[in-house]
């Protein structure tokens, strides 16, 4: 029988997130390693639906503390300086998310005023970055030269962080209707226009991805993910993280079983998510993922605090309850623009 992880084991997984924060709030993927701020916020979420908040505070206090002038952030941190100072807008459009699941886990107005400043400039800043046809560039380095292309899992991610941060704006009675046409255009990017996109066809955020996110729906959904199940899906062991090697990372596994509860497939989603239990620790930390079939964990034995918390949220989704649990469904925030393509994005056709 397929069952939810229980208060004691997502107490004991929180507890091991908790347990690599830095003094100065930072989360690295792993002790010792980088943070960057879209893995960071999803700790911090992961950390809030435990009950952690004091932890979670201090992660959002770190992104506060370290955002730029111009709105953005650095791609990769160290616990003593930059690894990488090109700024990614999806790292950084990703607070937004963030901020908006604080708010419906603690309905902490005060937060969500105090962390405004922040959500704006990371979501102007996405906005310069943004084309014409609504793809939008993946990177900037730091002395202002743009990246060269858009990249699809990096859109889809941002057009869900557009919504959020839409939400944010409404609650604090603001409009931002700018924030609204962003959003659209990127739909109608992914719908219309794939070859916008760098192709990266062989990787599964790039399959699942514009579904999360909400901006594939209904039918056009449905066809993308049956298009390419037997390439990405591994039968009870999980999700490849490239559909060309036998690597399944529990991270996309979750992600992924929380793009089909998105769109109804929940029994898909549940035996998915059931298969991150092969990867899970007695501590409560997920290793990376492992190398089919011999099951050799992998990067170099790596447990890592993204991967502890997209197990998290996904259980959430599936199995809680509250704003938090349907957040991923599109609950709690603007309706997705209804595009009606000719040529939907569907069998995988994809980039980014």
């Amino acid at each position: 029988m397929i069952q939810s992880l229980t208060p004691t084991e997502i107490a004991r997984t929180a507890e091991w997130i908790a347990s690599i924060q830095l003094k100065n709030g930072m989360i690295p993927w792993f002790p010792g390693g980088h943070a960057d701020p879209w893995n960071h916020t999803e700790a911090a979420m992961a950390l809030l639906l435990a009950g952690r908040r004091p932890e979670a505070d201090r992660a959002f206090e770190w992104l506060a503390a370290t955002q730029l002038e111009d709105g953005s952030w650095c791609r990769y941190h160290l616990a003593e300086g930059i690894e990488d100072p090109r700024r990614d807008p999806n790292v950084g459009a990703y607070v937004a998310t963030g901020a908006w699941w604080h708010y419906l886990t603690t309905g902490d107005f005060g937060f969500l005023e105090s962390f405004w400043p922040v959500i704006e400039g990371a979501i102007e800043f996405v906005r310069r970055l943004q084309q014409p046809g609504g793809e939008i560039l993946w990177s900037m380095d730091p002395d202002g030269h743009r990246g060269r292309y858009a990249l699809l899992t990096s859109t889809a991610s941002i057009h869900h962080s557009l919504r959020c941060a839409v939400a944010v704006a409404e609650q604090l009675g603001f409009e931002r209707p700018e924030w609204e046409l962003a959003s659209d255009l990127v739909v109608e990017a992914i719908v219309h226009r794939p070859d916008a996109f760098a192709p990266k066809e062989r990787w599964a955020m790039d399959w699942y991805y514009p579904v999360l996110s909400g901006a594939l729906q209904g039918e056009a959904a449905e066809q993308r993910i049956d298009g390419r199940w037997r390439e990405f899906i591994l039968d009870g062991v999980g999700v490849r993280c490239v559909s060309d090697e036998p690597w399944v990372t529990a991270a996309e596994t979750a992600e992924c079983a929380m793009a089909l509860d998105a769109i109804g497939m929940r029994d898909r989603a549940l035996a998915l998510l059931a298969a991150t239990r092969h990867m899970r620790e007695e501590d409560g930390s997920y290793w990376t993922g492992c190398v089919h079939p011999q099951c050799v964990r992998y990067p170099g034995g790596e447990k890592t605090t993204y991967t502890a918390a997209a197990v998290l949220m996904a259980d959430h989704a599936l199995w809680g309850h509250g704003p938090t649990a349907g957040l991923f469904r599109g609950e709690t925030l603007p309706a997705v623009v209804d595009v009606v393509a000719s040529e939907p994005l569907g069998e995988g056709r994809s980039g980014g």
